[in-house]
């Protein structure tokens, strides 16, 4: 391909010649700007620049060339030539992010899961913390995810030999695990940590806990799976897409290259309202989607789908998921996959009986995150009726039970394997984690969990997991919604919602 310079690069700059480069390499994307999820707006910012840095924001490298013939390879960036102003934000973008992490605290200094969460706050871009934080209407459930722990009281039992503790567990029948956790799908890691996913495969990997890669990862699932160790399992989170074609070969691929796991993820029919992440990008990015379709904000005039960038991030990277998503899905993913099929997201205990009866490997209890439908019950609350449920049923026992949301304390996962859990996921601490320290925040992460549950166990008279039964609990006041204490530390870095602000430089 021939070389282009930065001055050929930045004569297209215009929705009518549009070329961007990325890692070295320069595109005419002209065409591909008005099917981008993400509308056009957000590359027509980086038009006739190295976007190098802003793309492998949120993409893996090897993304572009992949794309079809709307994105078209025009030559190699001649990175000798003369550099015109605003050719290049990179460096713009690292002075940006080195102020943000001065003065850091030392990893040292990391005492619990709520630490990472204050520091990433303070050293994320906006956008990444907006989005990775942010949680549907209200953010009550969000709150309550976390708040619901502390009506659970422990009932510790003394006099038991508890010189030597074992906290590993066996996760789908098939995985030995060194702690009953493990690290949940989360999109865009990339907005944390240049290296994306990969950072918690490689954590995950170094302290044998299982991370589940997610379907909108910013890395590709090849990148994810080439980071792991030997004899190290992973699981694959789903998202299925309305074209099933593309669905099965996804899953063919995950089970191609050895993941143990596929979790449907069914509580995503459309998205929540995150408002932190919506009011950040409604100031940039709604406006060229009305000018795009003439329309609404929905961009319906046209009578073709379009992406409402006044949702935010989330909204932009998952367009594609099927909301006519039923359970003769789930029957027709038995019949692709010898994975065990586990649904994540399951709010009920007659959805749990139902997966049972289909010979599910299991479920996730799950409110995903608190972003989806605000009010609805946390996790752990859900988790005694689905127990209850399925003994009922005669189905207690059949499939494994997961749960997910708001744990920040080893003392929460106990509570949550007294009360049927196998395991737990982690989400927001493992990205926040990431975010500010890389690999070694994640393992200090699960280290912290790790050592704080060996503690609980200990001093609730417990050796191993199989001990931990739901008489050391009282759930007694788990629905009553009223919690006695205020939660501080949580409280100190749960960042309120805003209303909009006024425009200061305005004068009369």
């Amino acid at each position: 391909m021939r070389l282009v310079t930065y001055k050929q690069l930045a004569e297209h700059n215009t929705s009518g010649s549009c070329w961007i480069a990325v890692g070295g390499t320069v595109y005419d994307v002209t065409q591909f700007i008005h099917t981008h999820p993400g509308g056009a707006k957000i590359i027509l910012k980086e038009a006739g620049r190295d976007a190098t840095s802003a793309f492998e924001a949120v993409h893996s490298l090897d993304l572009l060339p992949r794309f079809d013939e709307t994105v078209k390879p025009v030559g190699t960036l001649d990175k000798s030539s003369e550099r015109l102003d605003g050719n290049d934000n990179t460096t713009a973008e690292a002075d940006a992010a080195a102020l943000r992490r001065a003065g850091m605290p030392s990893l040292g200094s990391v005492l619990n899961s709520f630490d990472f969460e204050a520091i990433a706050r303070q050293t994320m871009k906006p956008e990444a913390w907006a989005y990775y934080s942010s949680g549907a209407e209200d953010e009550i459930t969000l709150r309550e995810n976390h708040a619901a722990f502390h009506r659970i009281a422990l009932k510790p039992r003394v006099l038991v030999n508890v010189s030597h503790i074992d906290t590993s567990t066996t996760f789908l029948k098939q995985t030995r695990v060194s702690l009953p956790v493990y690290i949940t799908a989360c999109a865009l890691g990339k907005l944390g940590h240049p290296g994306g996913e990969t950072v918690l495969t490689r954590a995950a990997g170094a302290r044998n806990v299982v991370q589940m890669m997610p379907t909108l990862a910013s890395c590709s699932l090849d990148d994810m799976l080439n980071a792991r160790v030997d004899g190290q399992d992973t699981w694959f989170q789903l998202y299925v897409n309305a074209d099933r074609n593309v669905t099965r070969d996804v899953v063919l691929k995950a089970e191609a290259r050895g993941c143990k796991g596929l979790f449907v993820t069914v509580d995503a029919p459309q998205l929540g309202r995150r408002e932190k992440d919506m009011r950040l990008k409604y100031q940039e990015d709604i406006s060229d989607i009305i000018v795009k379709t003439g329309g609404d904000e929905e961009g319906t005039s046209t009578g073709q789908k379009k992406v409402n960038r006044a949702m935010g991030a989330a909204r932009a990277i998952s367009s594609f998921i099927d909301p006519s998503l039923s359970w003769k899905d789930i029957e027709w993913l038995q019949t692709v996959t010898r994975m065990p099929i586990v649904l994540k997201g399951v709010q009920t205990g007659a959805d749990a009986v139902q997966a049972a009866r289909l010979g599910l490997a299991g479920v996730v209890v799950s409110n995903h995150g608190g972003r989806q439908l605000d009010t609805c019950r946390s996790g752990i609350e859900i988790l005694p009726e689905v127990v209850a449920d399925l003994k009922r049923a005669g189905l207690h026992g059949k499939m494994e039970i997961y749960v997910d949301g708001g744990f920040r304390r080893g003392s929460d996962v106990f509570k949550a394997i007294a009360l049927g859990a196998t395991g737990v996921g982690i989400g927001r601490p493992s990205l926040y984690a990431m975010s500010t320290y890389g690999q070694e925040g994640v393992e200090r992460l699960l280290d912290i969990f790790r050592e704080e549950l060996e503690m609980v166990m200990g001093l609730m008279g417990c050796t191993k997991i199989s001990d931990i039964t739901e008489d050391m609990v009282d759930a007694s006041h788990l629905s009553t919604r009223v919690s006695l204490v205020r939660d501080m530390l949580h409280q100190t870095v749960y960042e309120p919602l805003q209303p909009p602000q006024f425009n200061r430089s305005s004068k009369l």
